[in-house]
């Protein structure tokens, strides 16, 4: 049997849980704090905690906040939103966060993610990288929450980010995000034989047959939010999570 990470990722908002479609149009969930406390009870793997908006808005991260959910936590925690040097990086450490989540800031400043990797080891340092999808099927790399393409081809990005020290790559299709229209498994494919860092991928999920899939593809782990925090495609709100008697039976029991 082999085990892999199946990570829920809460998007905050003006410190508030929400939840976007294609990085857009986003809903109120509710409170981070309650979520968290549900996905303890249920022994998820591991969280992914993104504020989404902070970077757009030029502020520094919410410590106070970042604190009081990393206080809950039973599980490792990743954070990312906001972040550009490393006095933030160290104040978030010292709150109890076990991994730094990179995006935009990197882009003219890969040397952060080699101080990172260097004072703290290279698992503690995750790139995100958010890809879309053109009218001819190309797929390019953006920042800023998808409102700035990278000027590296998504190739070049995934092998820079992997020079300069970088642990994992937390992959996400724009496009699948919010969904249910499953990965976006050709990107899964391309990064996968292109990367030597573990893959989570993110964007899309339905249910443990996607995650079977991006897995068989070249995933090092699975993350879904919608699928985590709704009872259905358009239906309620409804943390949630499979239990760990499934994932083994329909999922780590059956990986190729």
């Amino acid at each position: 049997m082999r085990r892999v990470r199946v990570i829920p990722v809460l998007t905050l908002k003006n410190e508030k849980l929400v939840k976007t479609v294609k990085f857009n149009r986003s809903t109120y969930i509710g409170d981070p704090i309650n979520a968290v406390k549900i996905f303890n009870e249920k022994e998820v793997d591991e969280l992914v905690i993104l504020d989404i908006t902070a970077t757009t808005e030029k502020r520094e991260p919410n410590y106070s906040r970042i604190e009081e959910i990393a206080s809950e936590a039973f599980m490792p925690i990743a954070y990312g939103g906001g972040i550009s040097n490393m006095d933030q990086v160290e104040s978030i450490f010292k709150l109890g966060v076990e991994k730094i989540v990179l995006n935009s800031s990197i882009e003219d400043n890969f040397s952060l993610v080699k101080e990172i990797s260097k004072r703290y080891g290279s698992q503690s340092v995750i790139i995100s990288v958010d890809v879309k999808t053109n009218l001819l099927g190309k797929l390019s790399v953006y920042s800023k929450g998808g409102s700035r393409k990278v000027k590296y081809s998504l190739t070049d990005y995934i092998k820079k980010v992997e020079e300069y020290g970088a642990g994992e790559i937390f992959l996400t299709s724009i496009d699948k995000d919010g969904t249910y229209n499953e990965y976006n498994y050709e990107m899964i494919k391309l990064v996968s034989s292109n990367c030597n860092l573990p893959v989570v991928s993110c964007g899309g999920a339905k249910n443990i047959a996607s995650f079977k899939k991006a897995i068989d593809l070249g995933s090092s782990a699975v993350a879904a939010s919608s699928m985590f925090v709704y009872s259905a495609q358009g239906k309620g709100v409804l943390i949630n999570y499979p239990d760990q008697e499934t994932l083994k039976n329909n999922l780590f029991n059956i990986i190729t």
